[in-house]
């Protein structure tokens, strides 16, 4: 009988050994982490929050798994978000703060989520929009990710994405390298993810899945515009059906990626995040009394400085890590908060050399419903050359919200920000102000250093520039490919640093190289082709009839040269010293109006 009972408690102790191991090895292993963040798809965008006409099902059901930051906020457009999810930094303090002019490179000093990763011994992959600078060193494969697909731009379409693509059979940048597909974009995109984590199934990994979809232009496949056409215009404009149906192609996609971890068996040790990137772009239209489409009751789309321009979803699920019932967190958040999260839940170091992050961990308030208390963030939306204080901002401090310096609102009470309590609130808004004064200091620090375009490094030669990144005073940025065909008139320059003294030649385009065009070429109306899905007309081009070119580098030299007949470009061949320097390339009709040249390859020779 002793032995008996001595042989049980042997066997109930191993038991609890191998159940208190395996417990302990669910908490250790490194999880997997996946994020998607889609473009321009807002708050109101999902049928879980409110939206009776969107068809996100998918969505939808990961809501009721998830744990949900329902004070969620990012910058009002695309890449400023970016940059603060990646850095867990200010936007503004890392050189992003337009989406356009220069201003949307991410300084090469910065260190970025996939670097966090990648130096902790993950896999890294990156596919569909980065949107932080196509040129070495800013390019994704630049910034940590071991493989990526992307477009270029912040948009397939745009002036530095592949000449033509249109959403359907593109050519994306495979590790910078263009390489043609087969297949709506944001199919693509997943597809490429999904077999990213099928190769890596066995090893941790980080996939960002960053759709452009459902950022214009709304080219969509037939049968998602099918899902909402019928519905009459008082209730979705036909560009709203569209974006419906971008939206819901996502969502198609989003199930196919959770039903691949569940059949890899991975899905269990695999944060998985969704999110988007500012408020809704054509969600929602309110036009002289008229309101279509859904914005969850809040004031402001993509752009705004209100709430409804910034406040968007933000679902996270992890089943190993205890993340995986309905629950909502209702304390202030922001997207820098995400990479001192995911350090925090993979037990793994912040990026070497990081410059220090704005954000914190919100694991205490996972785990434990701590509370931030009085913590005070900002957002806002500068798009201009050089940030100006106080413009598009938002000071936020649990539901106050401080607009632009001067309106105070509390969201709790007045969702829809319509009544400007500041008069009877005076030492809040005080505060409010006292906050937004340092973190302008802090984060204005670098306004005025340029960002530099490496030439003749031999991580990128050629170099090519596009009328997408110059700085122009004017505002008359030439950012994608329907301008080009048109003709518009650009200005500014580039800011480049010469890495190595030697002699290049300079080619100017008005069309890339890969489209064979010349330069006075006039392209005719590309029309619908329902063989590949809903599309909007591209209408013809502009016959400029350029006679001449022209170089210049500041404080250096000019040169000019006529435009040949038939030509696709006009070649300079020059000796350049190593420095830095500002750049302008233009083409000049018979009047001798200047146009900006829209595309510049540099060859070191």
């Amino acid at each position: 009988m002793k032995t008996l009972y001595l042989f049980l408690i042997v066997c109930t102790t191993i038991l609890s050994c191998n159940k208190a191991e395996k417990q302990n090895n669910i908490k250790t292993e490194k999880p997997n982490v996946i994020l998607v963040i889609t473009d321009d798809q807002g708050y109101g965008d999902i049928g879980i929050h409110g939206n009776n006409v969107i068809k996100t099902p998918n969505i939808d059901g990961f809501y009721k798994e998830s744990y949900h930051l329902t004070d969620f906020h990012v910058n009002p457009t695309c890449a400023p978000t970016r940059a603060g999810l990646m850095t867990g930094r200010y936007a503004n303090s890392t050189g992003v703060w337009h989406t356009v002019g220069g201003w949307s490179l991410l300084r090469e000093q910065e260190k970025t989520m996939a670097n966090m990763f990648s130096e902790n011994g993950y896999a890294t992959g990156a596919f569909g929009k980065w949107h932080m600078g196509d040129n070495y060193p800013f390019r994704a494969h630049d910034r940590g990710f071991q493989e990526t697909v992307m477009h270029y731009g912040g948009g397939a379409q745009q002036t530095p994405d592949y000449w033509d693509n249109d959403y359907f059979d593109d050519t994306y940048f495979k590790n910078g390298k263009p390489t043609p597909y087969k297949g709506y974009c944001t199919d693509v995109f997943f597809k490429e993810a999904i077999n990213f984590i099928k190769d890596r199934k066995d090893q941790p990994f980080f996939c960002y899945i960053s759709t452009n979809a459902p950022h214009g232009p709304y080219n969509v496949p037939l049968e998602y515009y099918n899902m909402y056409k019928d519905l009459p215009n008082d209730v979705l404009t036909d560009t709203q059906k569209r974006f419906y149906g971008m939206i819901t192609n996502v969502d198609d996609n989003f199930g196919k990626l959770r039903h691949t971890l569940k059949e890899l068996n991975i899905a269990d040790n695999t944060i998985l995040i969704f999110m988007t990137d500012n408020g809704t772009a054509a969600g929602y239209n309110n036009s002289k009394g008229k309101v279509t489409g859904f914005n969850s009751g809040m004031r402001g789309k993509k752009g705004s400085e209100y709430e409804g321009g910034h406040r968007v979803p933000f679902f996270i699920h992890w089943k190993n890590g205890n993340i995986s019932k309905l629950k909502d967190i209702n304390q202030l958040t922001a997207q820098i908060d995400i990479l001192p999260t995911l350090a925090e839940l993979c037990n793994i170091n912040l990026p070497k050399n990081h410059k220090p992050i704005d954000g914190q961990s919100l694991v205490s308030i996972f785990e434990n419903n701590d509370n931030f208390g009085n913590r005070m963030l900002i957002t806002d939306s500068q798009r201009v050359q050089e940030p100006v204080k106080w413009k598009n901002c938002s000071v936020m401090q649990n539901k106050w919200r401080l607009v632009n310096g001067k309106e105070l609102y509390d969201v709790e009470k007045d969702q829809g920000q319509s009544t400007n309590i500041a008069k009877e609130h005076p030492e809040q808004v005080r505060k409010m102000r006292a906050f937004y004064d340092a973190w302008w200091t802090k984060t204005s620090v670098d306004f005025d250093k340029p960002i530099f375009f490496k030439i003749g490094n031999p991580n990128e030669n050629p170099v090519t520039l596009t009328a997408h990144d110059v700085h122009s005073s004017k505002d008359d940025y030439v950012w994608n490919q329907i301008k080009i065909r048109n003709g518009n008139v650009g200005s500014g320059y580039w800011t480049l640093e010469i890495q190595e003294e030697a002699d290049y030649e300079i080619s100017l385009r008005r069309y890339p190289i890969e489209s064979n065009l010349p330069i006075n070429q006039t392209i005719p109306e590309v029309t619908t082709e329902e063989v590949k899905g809903l599309q909007f007309n591209i209408p013809k081009g502009k016959n400029l009839e350029y006679t001449k070119a022209s170089i210049q580098f500041e404080n250096a030299f000019s040169k000019q040269a006529e435009v040949i007949a038939g030509a696709e470009s006009v070649n300079f061949n020059t000796h350049l010293k190593a420095g830095k320097t500002k750049f302008r390339a233009h083409f000049m009709n018979q009047e001798n109006e200047q146009n900006i040249a829209f595309y510049v390859y540099i060859n070191k020779l």
